[in-house]
């Protein structure tokens, strides 16, 4: 059996599980209300919070806050990402538009030891990566792995298992 094979009977098997769908729509909308907030609030220009410029995070903030139209385009960005995951049939664009954005935050939260989103930021960055799993049927043929005659279709919602995993890596297993 080749890698996309076993990926495919992965995926498969994780889609046809009822709290998994349910986790990825709470994660969609749990996300989504991560980023309308805060980028609204650059798009309309006001500070996205004060800190002291003696803090690291507080400098960089500030400095920012000072590039004027990249700070306005991060916030259009973060709106489109929030507003794209809330669509059903955006969800995987909106992902990739979030998975940047939100690296970057992790990244510099952890850079600075910054405590506000030390811990919420990378479980964020862990949300959308889910969210990109769960969306691999289609984007999966650009991957040189993946033989395009290997074609496994989405289980039906009827067949779904209602079985709830305690183990969550249980139901990854072959």
């Amino acid at each position: 059996m080749s890698l996309g094979e076993k990926i495919d009977k992965i995926h498969f098997k994780a889609r046809s599980n009822k709290w998994l769908y349910y986790f990825s729509i709470f994660c969609r909308v749990a996300l989504a209300a991560g980023f309308i907030p805060s980028g609204m609030q650059k798009v309309l220009g006001e500070r996205f919070t004060v800190l002291s410029p003696n803090h690291p995070m507080g400098h960089f903030l500030d400095a920012f806050y000072q590039t004027g139209y990249y700070y306005t385009f991060v916030g259009i960005m973060q709106v489109l990402a929030a507003i794209l995951l809330l669509i059903p049939r955006t969800v995987t664009i909106g992902a990739f538009i979030y998975l940047p954005i939100i690296l970057n935050i992790c990244i510099l939260s952890w850079s600075v030891r910054f405590d506000g989103s030390f811990v919420s930021a990378p479980l964020m960055l862990c949300a959308v990566l889910y969210l990109i799993c769960w969306d691999y049927h289609t984007f999966k043929y650009i991957f040189p792995f993946h033989s395009s005659s290997s074609h496994i279709n989405l289980p039906n919602k009827k067949k779904w298992k209602k079985n709830f995993h305690l183990n969550f890596l249980q139901v990854f297993s072959l």
